[in-house]
Protein backbone atom coordinates (compact mmCIF):
# COMPACT_ATOMS: atom_id res chain seq x y z
CA UNK A 1 0.00 0.00 0.00
CA UNK A 2 1.16 3.46 -0.51
CA UNK A 3 1.80 5.06 2.61
CA UNK A 4 2.13 8.55 0.97
CA UNK A 5 -1.52 8.22 -0.83
CA UNK A 6 -2.84 6.83 2.57
CA UNK A 7 -1.72 9.82 4.90
CA UNK A 8 -3.08 11.95 1.92
CA UNK A 9 -6.53 10.45 1.99
CA UNK A 10 -6.87 9.76 5.35
CA UNK A 11 -6.04 13.51 6.34
CA UNK A 12 -8.31 14.72 3.16
CA UNK A 13 -10.89 12.39 4.58
CA UNK A 14 -11.23 13.99 8.62
CA UNK A 15 -10.86 17.71 6.87
CA UNK A 16 -13.91 17.02 5.22
CA UNK A 17 -15.69 15.83 8.00
CA UNK A 18 -15.17 19.39 10.24
CA UNK A 19 -17.70 22.28 9.24
CA UNK A 20 -16.17 25.65 10.24
CA UNK A 21 -19.15 25.39 12.95
CA UNK A 22 -17.69 22.40 14.82
CA UNK A 23 -14.24 23.71 14.60
CA UNK A 24 -15.31 26.64 16.25
CA UNK A 25 -14.52 29.24 13.19
CA UNK A 26 -17.21 32.34 11.86
CA UNK A 27 -18.92 31.28 9.34
CA UNK A 28 -20.37 34.71 6.53
CA UNK A 29 -22.95 33.94 4.40
CA UNK A 30 -21.07 34.79 1.09
CA UNK A 31 -18.87 31.76 2.62
CA UNK A 32 -19.87 29.35 -0.35
CA UNK A 33 -17.56 26.39 -0.84
CA UNK A 34 -17.15 23.99 -3.34
CA UNK A 35 -16.45 20.70 -0.94
CA UNK A 36 -17.52 20.03 2.61
CA UNK A 37 -15.32 20.69 5.56
CA UNK A 38 -12.97 22.45 6.91
CA UNK A 39 -9.97 24.13 3.96
CA UNK A 40 -6.13 23.36 4.35
CA UNK A 41 -5.91 27.10 5.58
CA UNK A 42 -8.44 26.50 8.17
CA UNK A 43 -6.80 23.57 9.45
CA UNK A 44 -3.17 24.62 9.00
CA UNK A 45 -4.53 28.01 11.72
CA UNK A 46 -6.29 25.73 14.03
CA UNK A 47 -3.31 23.08 13.96
CA UNK A 48 -0.36 26.41 14.69
CA UNK A 49 1.56 25.38 11.82
CA UNK A 50 2.03 27.21 8.26
CA UNK A 51 -0.32 26.46 4.93
CA UNK A 52 2.44 25.07 2.97
CA UNK A 53 3.34 22.91 5.97
CA UNK A 54 -0.22 21.55 6.03
CA UNK A 55 -0.16 21.04 2.51
CA UNK A 56 2.89 19.29 1.92
CA UNK A 57 1.60 17.29 4.66
CA UNK A 58 -1.42 16.66 3.59
CA UNK A 59 -0.25 15.40 0.13
CA UNK A 60 1.88 12.23 1.95
CA UNK A 61 5.44 14.21 2.80
CA UNK A 62 5.08 13.21 6.32
CA UNK A 63 9.16 13.11 6.73
CA UNK A 64 10.24 13.83 9.94
CA UNK A 65 6.39 15.36 11.76
CA UNK A 66 6.97 15.57 15.31
CA UNK A 67 4.54 13.84 18.13
CA UNK A 68 3.03 17.64 19.09
CA UNK A 69 2.24 18.53 15.49
CA UNK A 70 0.17 15.23 15.04
CA UNK A 71 -1.45 16.31 18.88
CA UNK A 72 -2.16 19.58 17.47
CA UNK A 73 -3.30 18.15 14.17
CA UNK A 74 -5.28 15.77 16.13
CA UNK A 75 -7.19 18.57 18.46
CA UNK A 76 -7.99 20.61 14.99
CA UNK A 77 -9.60 17.82 13.02
CA UNK A 78 -11.11 16.33 16.54
CA UNK A 79 -9.64 13.32 15.88
CA UNK A 80 -11.17 10.49 18.22
CA UNK A 81 -8.36 8.15 20.03
CA UNK A 82 -8.71 5.28 17.03
CA UNK A 83 -7.70 7.93 14.02
CA UNK A 84 -4.82 9.88 16.44
CA UNK A 85 -3.22 6.57 16.72
CA UNK A 86 -3.86 5.68 13.01
CA UNK A 87 -2.67 9.06 11.74
CA UNK A 88 1.28 8.20 14.05
CA UNK A 89 1.24 4.65 12.92
CA UNK A 90 1.06 5.77 9.02
CA UNK A 91 3.35 8.45 9.76
CA UNK A 92 5.68 5.89 11.16
CA UNK A 93 5.32 3.37 8.64
CA UNK A 94 5.81 6.87 5.89
CA UNK A 95 8.96 7.01 8.16
CA UNK A 96 9.86 3.40 7.53
CA UNK A 97 9.55 2.81 11.61
CA UNK A 98 7.55 -0.11 11.89
CA UNK A 99 9.50 -3.68 10.97
CA UNK A 100 7.83 -5.94 8.55
CA UNK A 101 6.06 -8.90 9.68
CA UNK A 102 5.60 -12.26 9.06
CA UNK A 103 2.36 -14.14 7.11
CA UNK A 104 2.38 -16.81 9.34
CA UNK A 105 -0.05 -17.71 12.05
CA UNK A 106 1.85 -16.96 15.29
CA UNK A 107 2.26 -19.88 18.22
CA UNK A 108 0.07 -19.20 20.66
CA UNK A 109 2.08 -20.08 23.66
CA UNK A 110 0.81 -22.88 26.15
CA UNK A 111 -0.14 -20.75 29.22
CA UNK A 112 -2.30 -18.30 26.95
CA UNK A 113 -4.17 -21.63 25.48
CA UNK A 114 -4.31 -23.05 29.49
CA UNK A 115 -6.18 -19.16 30.19
CA UNK A 116 -8.55 -19.68 27.37
CA UNK A 117 -9.73 -23.32 28.43
CA UNK A 118 -10.12 -22.60 32.18
CA UNK A 119 -12.96 -19.52 31.38
CA UNK A 120 -16.02 -21.82 31.86
CA UNK A 121 -19.31 -21.30 31.11
CA UNK A 122 -18.22 -18.13 28.92
CA UNK A 123 -17.81 -18.19 24.78
CA UNK A 124 -13.73 -17.55 24.55
CA UNK A 125 -11.56 -17.61 21.65
CA UNK A 126 -7.97 -16.14 20.96
CA UNK A 127 -7.59 -14.31 17.73
CA UNK A 128 -4.92 -12.55 15.79
CA UNK A 129 -5.15 -8.26 15.23
CA UNK A 130 -6.19 -8.87 11.83
CA UNK A 131 -9.08 -11.40 13.21
CA UNK A 132 -7.69 -14.87 12.48
CA UNK A 133 -9.24 -17.39 15.57
CA UNK A 134 -6.53 -19.38 16.47
CA UNK A 135 -8.27 -21.24 19.17
CA UNK A 136 -11.31 -21.33 20.52
CA UNK A 137 -13.37 -22.88 24.11
CA UNK A 138 -15.94 -25.36 23.44
CA UNK A 139 -18.55 -22.50 24.28
CA UNK A 140 -16.81 -20.50 21.76
CA UNK A 141 -16.94 -22.73 18.63
CA UNK A 142 -20.72 -23.52 20.02
CA UNK A 143 -21.85 -19.88 19.94
CA UNK A 144 -19.47 -19.74 16.48
CA UNK A 145 -20.53 -22.39 15.41
CA UNK A 146 -21.85 -21.54 11.78
CA UNK A 147 -18.16 -20.56 10.66
CA UNK A 148 -16.18 -22.83 13.58
CA UNK A 149 -18.11 -25.84 13.84
CA UNK A 150 -16.56 -28.85 12.04
CA UNK A 151 -13.11 -26.42 10.86
CA UNK A 152 -9.82 -26.87 11.41
CA UNK A 153 -8.90 -23.64 12.89
CA UNK A 154 -7.55 -20.56 11.95
CA UNK A 155 -10.19 -19.21 10.83
CA UNK A 156 -11.18 -15.69 9.49
CA UNK A 157 -13.61 -13.70 11.28
CA UNK A 158 -13.79 -10.53 8.96
CA UNK A 159 -14.27 -13.24 5.82
CA UNK A 160 -16.94 -14.42 7.35
CA UNK A 161 -18.89 -11.53 8.03
CA UNK A 162 -18.06 -9.87 5.14
CA UNK A 163 -18.17 -13.17 2.43
CA UNK A 164 -20.76 -15.44 4.16
CA UNK A 165 -24.45 -15.22 3.33
CA UNK A 166 -25.03 -17.24 6.68
CA UNK A 167 -23.50 -14.04 8.22
CA UNK A 168 -26.61 -11.52 7.36
CA UNK A 169 -28.74 -13.74 9.44
CA UNK A 170 -26.20 -14.52 12.56
CA UNK A 171 -26.35 -11.30 13.15
CA UNK A 172 -29.56 -8.92 13.14
CA UNK A 173 -27.55 -5.99 13.08
CA UNK A 174 -25.12 -7.22 10.45
CA UNK A 175 -24.43 -3.89 8.63
CA UNK A 176 -23.12 -2.23 11.56
CA UNK A 177 -21.13 -5.46 12.53
CA UNK A 178 -19.33 -5.52 9.00
CA UNK A 179 -18.30 -1.33 9.22
CA UNK A 180 -17.16 -1.77 12.74
CA UNK A 181 -15.25 -4.57 11.18
CA UNK A 182 -13.58 -2.67 8.40
CA UNK A 183 -13.09 0.09 10.27
CA UNK A 184 -10.85 -2.50 12.58
CA UNK A 185 -9.44 -3.76 9.86
CA UNK A 186 -8.77 -0.19 8.41
CA UNK A 187 -6.81 0.67 11.93
CA UNK A 188 -4.96 -2.63 11.74
CA UNK A 189 -3.17 -2.11 8.70
CA UNK A 190 -2.04 1.37 9.79
CA UNK A 191 -0.32 -0.47 12.49
CA UNK A 192 0.66 -3.09 10.46
CA UNK A 193 1.30 -2.00 6.98
CA UNK A 194 3.74 -5.04 5.85
CA UNK A 195 1.93 -7.97 7.55
CA UNK A 196 1.51 -9.64 4.09
CA UNK A 197 -1.47 -11.65 5.34
CA UNK A 198 -3.51 -8.84 6.24
CA UNK A 199 -2.62 -7.27 3.05
CA UNK A 200 -3.99 -9.99 1.38
CA UNK A 201 -7.13 -10.74 3.20
CA UNK A 202 -7.81 -6.42 2.54
CA UNK A 203 -7.47 -7.42 -1.19
CA UNK A 204 -9.81 -10.63 -1.34
CA UNK A 205 -12.06 -8.82 0.68
CA UNK A 206 -11.80 -6.01 -1.69
CA UNK A 207 -12.20 -8.45 -4.84
CA UNK A 208 -15.40 -9.76 -3.48
CA UNK A 209 -17.96 -7.63 -1.11
CA UNK A 210 -19.08 -4.37 -2.34
CA UNK A 211 -19.47 -2.79 1.08
CA UNK A 212 -15.82 -3.13 2.39
CA UNK A 213 -14.74 -1.04 -1.01
CA UNK A 214 -17.16 1.58 -0.46
CA UNK A 215 -16.46 1.33 3.57
CA UNK A 216 -12.77 0.97 3.34
CA UNK A 217 -12.74 4.29 0.75
CA UNK A 218 -14.06 6.45 4.18
CA UNK A 219 -10.85 5.61 5.65
CA UNK A 220 -12.79 5.29 9.00
CA UNK A 221 -10.61 3.63 11.97
CA UNK A 222 -11.93 2.32 15.41
CA UNK A 223 -10.22 0.21 17.77
CA UNK A 224 -11.66 -3.34 18.26
CA UNK A 225 -11.96 -3.79 22.53
CA UNK A 226 -15.24 -4.36 23.40
CA UNK A 227 -19.37 -3.98 23.06
CA UNK A 228 -22.74 -5.78 22.74
CA UNK A 229 -23.64 -8.08 19.73
CA UNK A 230 -27.02 -9.00 18.86
CA UNK A 231 -27.04 -12.56 17.81
CA UNK A 232 -28.95 -14.91 15.95
CA UNK A 233 -27.91 -18.83 16.96
CA UNK A 234 -29.40 -21.46 14.52
CA UNK A 235 -29.57 -23.94 17.90
CA UNK A 236 -30.75 -21.59 20.64
CA UNK A 237 -32.61 -18.08 18.82
CA UNK A 238 -31.57 -14.81 19.52
CA UNK A 239 -29.47 -13.48 22.40
CA UNK A 240 -27.63 -10.71 22.95
CA UNK A 241 -23.64 -10.55 24.38
CA UNK A 242 -21.33 -8.64 25.84
CA UNK A 243 -17.73 -8.80 24.77
CA UNK A 244 -14.52 -7.86 26.16
CA UNK A 245 -11.29 -7.98 23.65
CA UNK A 246 -7.49 -8.21 25.79
CA UNK A 247 -4.00 -9.20 24.55
CA UNK A 248 -2.75 -12.13 26.11
CA UNK A 249 0.70 -12.10 24.10
CA UNK A 250 1.87 -8.62 23.18
CA UNK A 251 4.98 -10.19 20.65
CA UNK A 252 2.57 -12.08 19.09
CA UNK A 253 -0.33 -9.48 18.95
CA UNK A 254 -2.60 -12.30 20.21
CA UNK A 255 -5.93 -11.27 21.68
CA UNK A 256 -8.33 -13.04 23.73
CA UNK A 257 -11.75 -12.19 23.59
CA UNK A 258 -14.77 -13.34 26.00
CA UNK A 259 -18.13 -12.86 25.93
CA UNK A 260 -20.99 -13.06 28.68
CA UNK A 261 -24.89 -12.26 29.25
CA UNK A 262 -26.44 -9.98 31.42
CA UNK A 263 -27.30 -12.34 35.02
CA UNK A 264 -30.45 -14.13 34.92
CA UNK A 265 -31.44 -12.21 31.13
CA UNK A 266 -32.96 -14.88 28.20
CA UNK A 267 -29.66 -14.10 26.97
CA UNK A 268 -27.85 -15.93 29.46
CA UNK A 269 -30.51 -19.16 29.73
CA UNK A 270 -29.64 -18.79 25.93
CA UNK A 271 -26.00 -19.53 27.03
CA UNK A 272 -26.92 -22.36 29.17
CA UNK A 273 -28.97 -24.31 26.78
CA UNK A 274 -26.16 -23.52 23.82
CA UNK A 275 -23.45 -25.20 26.91
CA UNK A 276 -25.83 -28.23 26.66
CA UNK A 277 -26.06 -28.60 23.22
CA UNK A 278 -22.30 -28.00 22.67
CA UNK A 279 -21.71 -31.06 24.95
CA UNK A 280 -24.45 -33.12 23.31
CA UNK A 281 -22.63 -32.24 19.93
CA UNK A 282 -19.02 -33.44 21.79
CA UNK A 283 -19.99 -36.55 22.59
CA UNK A 284 -21.60 -37.23 19.39
CA UNK A 285 -18.24 -36.78 17.83
CA UNK A 286 -16.81 -38.88 20.29
CA UNK A 287 -18.93 -41.65 19.90
CA UNK A 288 -18.35 -41.13 16.24
CA UNK A 289 -15.02 -40.90 16.27
CA UNK A 290 -12.86 -43.98 15.07
CA UNK A 291 -11.41 -46.31 17.30
CA UNK A 292 -7.32 -47.36 17.10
Amino acid sequence: MDRRQEISDFLSSRRAKITPEQAGLPVYGGDARRVPGLRREEVASLAGVSVDYYTRLERGNALGVSDGVLDCLARALQLSEAERTHLCDLVRSADGAVPPSGAHAPRIPPAVLRILHAVVGLPAYVRTPRFDTLAANQLGRALFSPFMHGRTLPVNNARFILLDPRAIDFFPDWETIAKDTIAALRWQVGRSPHDEALVDLVDELSAHSELFRTRWADHDVRIHRGGVKAIRHPAVGDLSVSYESMTVDSDAGLILTVYSAEPDSSSEKALGRLADWAATVADEQSTQAPTG
